[in-house]
């Protein structure tokens, strides 16, 4: 029996697992679509309003998952609408199959209507980039893609003229979805023996835990209690393991904490653990420490910081064996000191979070949510001063998920990952913070939250500034400017949409509001926080900010004859000493 090639294609994403596809339906890529209304109770068509958030939606589907996630667009505008949540998946090396529409084999390189040349614009995005030429092996060319995005971890595209995919083919195609897997290295025993070697005669080892980790985070915390050893976790790998354990030292760089950053500049053997770290100022100096680096992509060992072992290899499988060798150190001494450390910042953090002002307090406004999210929520952080509060205040849990365009920083892609959060886990509180002017960048796509009957909850951090811009340019010695926002009413942007709005001007009002939002099952709830300008300080100034920010004092005086609004005094000494 004769079928159309499309309906292979989504057999094909079937098979793989595939669940949603996000996009917009459109001339170009109408036949794919029509397939999908064939087999809408197999795979779910989510329509958004912008295909950027189609891409963004799609690359958290894959970070939340591990499995893929697919985006779709017709050709041309559509097509370059994606590019940046496609980036997003690039750089964040997760991996997500891209279907773009094309004009008709017959019109092709004639200049026809909305004709691009998406081969060429998107080489630099994709691990897999084809123009299908005939519709007899559209489902092997899927296939490949799909094997491709999940070997090298990115993106795979595909562009497709609008006429193959609705020729009848009557040969069927068994793809490899079935018999695919990904090999894992074994692990070299004399890199086990000189790791336990280094690890004996280490007196202040330190872990840093990346991304590439968290398939394996019981494995890393069995190994970081047994040895005695403090640990940081970068950003993307909150919750790895508990971001309250005993021995973690939070998150590292501007975002990060002072013990972490003192820990790193102390240690004698570092672990990076499923991470290629870029901050390199953050990291010991060159030469002050041994280095353990795991990582499955080759090209990412050493890169940062000169390791001594280093190990082409998964992160579960090598600490399985090195855990096999029991405890190899019993001195806590690092450890205690850096426990004394982070005892002291706790304590100011926890000052942080009782705050209550009115505006709200954006330090309070993250607590009471870390306080009263259910064990398994899933968090979706945008960019900008959302990520800093996010990374102090979220105690994130190993039951929890915690997504953020990590690797790209794209703004707006808080509203995306919460979409895909609730398609994915639909039993599960989905969570999602912004500023106001990272969620305004999509904020159209609310409506995409209401159409579908997702119960996120949306808090938009709204203090009328790009906030974090501010303090880039304040610590780069700059005058703000153009950083000032418009104010608008988010609550009745989201009520004119469908979904429910409330608007909190302290952190009173803000816990009654999250209180309601809980209780809400099939409408999304936004709640517009109006929050104080409060400076999410590094966890340590280091000698180039401090000149940046007296550079922007000076500055300041000179043309405005008075001294610029800075933080507390108190809370200036506590980053430098």
């Amino acid at each position: 029996m004769a079928t159309k090639a499309a309906d292979q294609l989504v057999s094909v994403l079937m098979d793989w697992q595939v669940k949603h596809v996000f996009g917009l339906p459109g001339d170009s890529i109408d036949t794919t679509v029509d397939a999908l209304r064939r087999h809408q109770d197999k795979i779910k068509f989510v329509q958004v309003r912008h295909e950027e958030v189609a891409a963004l939606s799609a690359a958290a589907t894959a970070k939340l998952t591990g499995g893929l996630g697919v985006c779709l667009s017709i050709g041309g505008p559509g097509a370059i609408h994606l590019l940046n949540g496609l980036y997003d998946a690039k750089m964040d090396h997760v991996p997500v199959l891209a279907l773009l529409g094309q004009v008709t084999t017959s019109n092709m390189n004639e200049g026809f209507f909305q004709e691009v040349n998406t081969p060429k614009l998107f080489d630099d995005v994709a691990v897999y980039n084809k123009t299908v030429m005939a519709s007899d092996n559209l489902g092997q060319i899927v296939d490949t893609a799909i094997r491709t995005a999940f070997t090298e971890k990115g993106v795979a595209v595909l562009t497709i003229p609008d006429d193959l995919p609705a020729q009848k083919e009557t040969a069927s195609y068994q793809d490899s979805a079935a018999a695919f897997a990904l090999n894992v290295p074994k692990v070299d025993p004399k890199q086990l023996e000189d790791v336990a070697s280094m690890l004996q005669q280490a007196q202040k080892p330190l872990a840093l835990i990346g991304r590439g980790a968290e398939h394996a985070g019981a494995l890393v915390q069995k190994f970081v209690e047994a040895n005695h050893i403090p640990f940081i976790q970068t950003m993307p790998a909150k919750g790895t393991i508990a971001d309250d354990h005993p021995n973690s030292l939070g998150n590292v760089g501007k975002l990060g904490t002072k013990p972490a950053y003192e820990a790193m500049k102390a240690t004698d053997l570092l672990f990076m653990i499923g991470t290629n770290y870029p901050y390199t100022p953050y990291l010991p100096a060159e030469g002050q420490a041994k280095c353990v680096q795991i990582d499955t992509r080759p090209e990412n060992l050493g890169k940062r910081y000169s390791v001594d072992v280093a190990v082409d290899g998964d992160v579960g499988t090598f600490f399985t064996e090195l855990n096999a060798k029991g405890s190899l150190r019993d001195d806590d001494r690092f450890l205690k000191a850096c426990q004394k450390n982070m005892e002291s910042w706790n304590k100011w953090m926890s000052e942080k979070r009782l705050l209550a002002t009115n505006p709200a307090s954006p330090e309070a406004v993250f607590a009471t949510i870390d306080q009263t999210a259910p064990k398994d929520a899933i968090y979706s952080i945008d960019v900008g001063t959302s990520t800093s509060w996010g990374a102090r205040f979220l105690n994130v849990q190993p039951t929890q998920k915690y997504t953020i365009s990590a690797w790209l920083g794209t703004m707006g892609c808080g509203l995306p990952g919460a979409i895909a959060g609730a398609e994915a886990f639909p039993k599960r509180q989905n969570i999602s913070v912004a500023g106001d002017g990272a969620f305004a960048m999509v904020m159209q796509d609310f409506v995409t939250a209401v159409k579908y009957k997702l119960p996120i909850i949306m808090v938009v951090m709204n203090n009328q500034k790009l906030a974090f811009i501010e303090y880039e340019q304040q610590s780069a010695g700059q005058l703000n400017y153009e950083i000032d926002l418009a104010d608008m009413d988010y609550a009745k942007i989201a009520e004119a949409a469908g979904g429910i709005g409330y608007t909190a001007r302290s952190n009173d009002e803000f816990k009654n509001a999250l209180a309601k939002a809980y209780k809400e099952t099939d409408k999304p709830v936004l709640i517009n926080t109006y929050v104080q300008d409060d400076a999410p300080l590094p966890g340590k100034i280091v000698g180039d900010e401090a000149k940046g920010y007296m550079k922007y004092g000076s500055e300041y005086l000179e043309n405005y004859w008075k001294i610029p609004s800075m933080p507390p005094l108190k809370d200036i000494m506590r980053q430098f000493f």
